[in-house]
């Protein structure tokens, strides 16, 4: 039997508005979630998806001991990242707060273009975000994903245009916690995993 349970696999992610509905462990994405990358994980840099699980302590020293005697969990944050490589307008809105691109046909003399705003203003724009691969712990061919109901692009990309490199785009998401979360272990979203197939 294989040792399902090391995993090696690109994943893909998606965004939706906040609220919208997560597609079951067994279904594609649907209605309103959009890949990132116009090519989902082909336009991500071999680094691939970062989930990051940071905390911070505070820990109590008594008199009598030299050891702490107690710690309390002050901060706790989930970060996703990656490097995205696609420059079109419709991609590069992540690292611009999802800034509106407007199109404007060509006419009579005059090329068409498409333009998006650099300024990114006082408001944070929050989304839902997907992440999926095909790849599970519990057997072949079935899906891992977590599901995080609000986040915001956190990260400060730069884009560098020189010679036989690639332009990357390196977003970080910050997880917010979710109000409607269904128990306190669930602020920050789920993972879920496939263990059988439907019947």
């Amino acid at each position: 039997m294989d040792p399902y349970e090391i995993i090696a696999a690109p994943f893909d992610v998606y965004w939706a508005p906040v609220g919208e509905a997560f597609p079951a462990i067994d279904a594609a994405p649907a209605g309103n979630w959009a890949l990132i990358g116009t090519s989902g994980d082909e336009n991500y840099t071999e680094d691939g998806v970062t989930v990051a699980h940071s905390q911070a302590f505070s820990k109590t020293r008594a008199a009598g001991t030299t050891g702490p005697r107690k710690a309390f969990r002050i901060e706790e944050d989930l970060m996703i990242r990656l490097t995205l490589m696609d420059m079109t307008l419709e991609q590069y809105l992540h690292a611009m707060n999802g800034n509106t691109v407007t199109t404007t046909a060509a006419g009579a003399g005059t090329a068409g273009y498409k333009k998006l705003g650099l300024s990114q203003g006082l408001q944070t724009t929050t989304m839902a975000l997907l992440i999926r691969g095909s790849a599970s712990p519990y057997g072949a061919s079935w899906n891992s994903q977590y599901e995080i109901p609000r986040c915001y692009q956190s990260g400060s990309p730069e884009a560098v245009f020189k010679k036989g490199d690639p332009v990357g785009l390196a977003l970080e998401f910050t997880v917010l916690e979710d109000p409607n979360a269904a128990s306190d272990d669930e602020r920050f979203g789920l993972l879920i995993t496939q263990h059988q197939t439907a019947l």
